[in-house]
């Protein structure tokens, strides 16, 4: 069962929220129990501050614990201080919370839940990968009674559709099936998978959070461009983040009656690396003509990745045949990185040893000309790019984007 509401042009305020989250997390659910609600971090547009203020005053007072953990996938962990800021704590504020890092980076976070056998992963995945999954959880998980995501739900390049189960898996998980899951959304394609519901890998991280023997609750949000809702349902896990999803599909998919020669894509400055700021190419590519090009507009970004870096810079950029064309060259390689490197390079073929993009991408950021040409990714000089040149030539072809990686651009199917 599911409470909420939402519409394109809905904006709820904070006494709607307060009333939504109270009516779907009812008393009798959290009372005298242990309550750890699982976030996104500051790659996600939503109104975290707010929503942790309504869920400490509806939900602290009746749990006999309630905290907060980050749940960072790979993403670098917070600093203290970035964590205050994430969560809108005053310097003089005492919170009755704790709020923690999914510490992805340290062994000693993991226990093992379980294993999803070879024969299913291979019905789930349409025979897409054909080995035994184990599951590997955060063990601080555990520890609590009910277990709340909390978290905006937009069009998704490996998952058709964020939110839900997706904070659990990567969001505080490790092990191999992170990575296999990511890799598992390149050999289907990204665009047979972003902004869309049903995906093979949903039903596989759906299936994997089957192993979590714990009460969860899903408060799904579906935000504006002001960080405002147009919609929050809370409840069962799948039907809270199905009602966000449909919604989402309204709010953030825009679509075009032709595609451009030239599509910019100013990332915000929330992403701080390309592995995030790649986002502008995934919402995008759909809507570049054959032989096009997407510029990613970021001048404050001068890391490929906080994490994995060093493996990007060796490997570079590629579409997807590159790598399955050359079995076992690459196994020393986490999947989730070949994942990213072939999302970021677009659709293409590889034949013949010679590698063919079906659009070019270039990086207008803080990374050189010389590096962008090791990583096979073009390259303009941002400082020489002013936006206000190009906008408005969309009879051109040509199409600029604020604030690109939350919104996907598809071509409209209509006459």
């Amino acid at each position: 069962m599911v409470t909420g509401i939402g519409s394109v042009d809905t904006v709820l305020t904070e006494e709607e929220i307060a009333g939504i989250i109270e009516e779907g997390i009812s008393g009798s659910i959290v009372e005298g129990k242990r309550v750890l609600v699982l976030t996104p971090d500051r790659t996600r547009t939503m109104p975290l501050p707010l929503m942790r203020r309504v869920i400490e005053r509806t939900v602290g007072g009746r749990a006999r614990r309630l905290d907060f953990m980050v749940a960072l996938g790979t993403h670098k962990p917070l600093s203290d201080r970035e964590m205050k800021e994430l969560f809108g704590l005053g310097s003089d504020e005492m919170p009755v919370s704790s709020f923690y890092n999914h510490r992805w980076d340290l062994p000693s976070t993991f226990t093992g839940i379980g294993k999803i056998r070879k024969r299913e992963v291979e019905k789930i995945t349409d025979g897409f990968l054909s080995e035994d999954i184990e599951i590997v959880l955060n063990r601080s998980l555990f520890e609590y009674d009910i277990i709340v995501v909390l978290g905006p739900v937009f069009p998704h390049v490996v998952i058709g559709f964020s939110g839900g189960n997706k904070y659990f898996f990567p969001g505080v998980s490790g092990g191999e099936f992170l990575h296999s899951f990511h890799w598992l959304g390149a050999l289907v394609g990204s665009m047979e998978i972003i902004g869309k519901k049903r995906t093979t890998t949903r039903a596989l991280i759906d299936r994997a959070a089957s192993f979590i023997k714990k009460e969860k609750i899903c408060i799904s949000m579906v935000v504006g461009p002001e960080k405002d809702l147009r919609g929050l349902f809370v409840g069962n896990m799948e039907e809270s983040w199905s009602a966000a999803a449909d919604l989402s599909a309204r709010v953030h998919v825009v679509y075009k009656s032709r595609p451009y020669r030239l599509v910019i894509g100013a990332a915000p400055v929330m992403y701080d690396e390309l592995w995030t700021a790649g986002k502008a190419m995934y919402k995008l590519e759909p809507v570049v003509a054959d032989g096009g090009e997407l510029v990613i507009y970021a001048p404050h970004v001068d890391v490929v990745s906080h994490t994995w870096g060093k493996l990007i810079e060796r490997v570079g950029y590629h579409v997807r045949d590159y790598y399955l064309a050359q079995p076992g060259k690459f196994d020393d390689v986490p999947k989730a990185v070949l994942a990213h490197s072939t999302h970021v390079k677009g659709a293409g073929t590889y034949e013949n040893g010679k590698e063919r993009p079906r659009i070019g991408v270039t990086l207008a950021t803080g990374i050189s000309e010389e590096r962008c040409k090791r990583l096979g990714l073009g390259y303009r000089d941002p400082g020489k790019i002013d936006l206000a040149h190009f906008r408005n030539r969309e009879d051109e072809g040509v199409l600029v984007v604020e604030n690109a990686g939350e919104t996907l651009y598809r071509l409209s199917t209509k006459k």
